[in-house]
């Protein structure tokens, strides 16, 4: 485990986006609690279009990161593929939750016109649609489920966290997530999914909600130091 730790994150980054602005403050402290140094590179999208694994090989972890829709949604599609499929540890937040349902309905599910209703609307399978209550600017409490990955690292079976976002899981399309290896491991008190994680995979866990904005206010969150510390193991 030499070396500082490389993290991918998929997206174009824009100054003016607050978890842009939290992201690498929320790596900077995960290290500092793990007395470890860590190394953010922003990648943006178009740049994964065609070899997403020869632009990623060197990263020890990826993250997809919130400000959809993406320069590139192949771009982002393909770099979650590369995660998922060698076991790269993977954060995928608000955005990044989204793009991974995506993924994973059309590549492992077969389900190819699963798509985003906000990057196009006319989709026959909206399975990202737009909220019936957004939530920019929100905060709110999600239910982990026992025996969740994500469970273990909060330690709680309980979370409040903020969110800033106006499209998740669309609620017809959930049982998608019943029988495979994408499981539900957090819903909120109106039972939507807002987190996911992939069985199976050493570190693959998406959340509706932004755990970044925890460095806002000068904290370590809890899962991004899992997402961490799982990019020093993977070294």
């Amino acid at each position: 485990m030499k070396g500082n730790v490389r993290i991918a994150l998929i997206g174009e980054y824009n100054p003016e986006v607050r978890a842009h602005v939290a992201i690498p403050k929320a790596l900077k402290l995960a290290a500092e609690a793990l007395a470890r140094a860590v190394e953010p590179v922003w990648v943006a999208t178009p740049l994964l279009d065609r070899n997403a694994e020869k632009e990623l090989s060197a990263f020890d972890s990826i993250w997809c990161v919130p400000n959809s829709p993406y320069a590139s949604m192949e771009g982002a599609l393909r770099a979650i593929r590369f995660a998922r499929e060698s076991g790269r540890p993977f954060l995928g937040t608000c955005g990044g939750f989204q793009h991974a349902l995506i993924e994973y309905a059309r590549n492992a599910l077969g389900l190819s016109e699963a798509d985003h209703a906000e990057s196009n609307p006319d989709t026959a399978m909206p399975l990202v649609s737009r909220l019936t209550c957004p939530l920019p600017g929100a905060r709110g409490k999600i239910r982990l489920k026992a025996g969740s990955q994500l469970g273990a690292i909060c330690g709680k079976t309980e979370i409040v966290e903020n969110y800033n976002c106006n499209f998740g899981l669309n609620p017809r399309y959930a049982s998608l997530l019943n029988d495979g290896k994408l499981r539900i491991s957090g819903r909120d008190e109106k039972d939507e999914v807002r987190a996911v994680e992939l069985a199976g995979h050493s570190f693959f866990i998406a959340t509706l909600f932004q755990p970044e904005q925890s460095a806002l206010t000068g904290a370590a969150h809890p899962l991004i130091c899992a997402f961490v510390r799982a990019a020093l193991d993977s070294k």
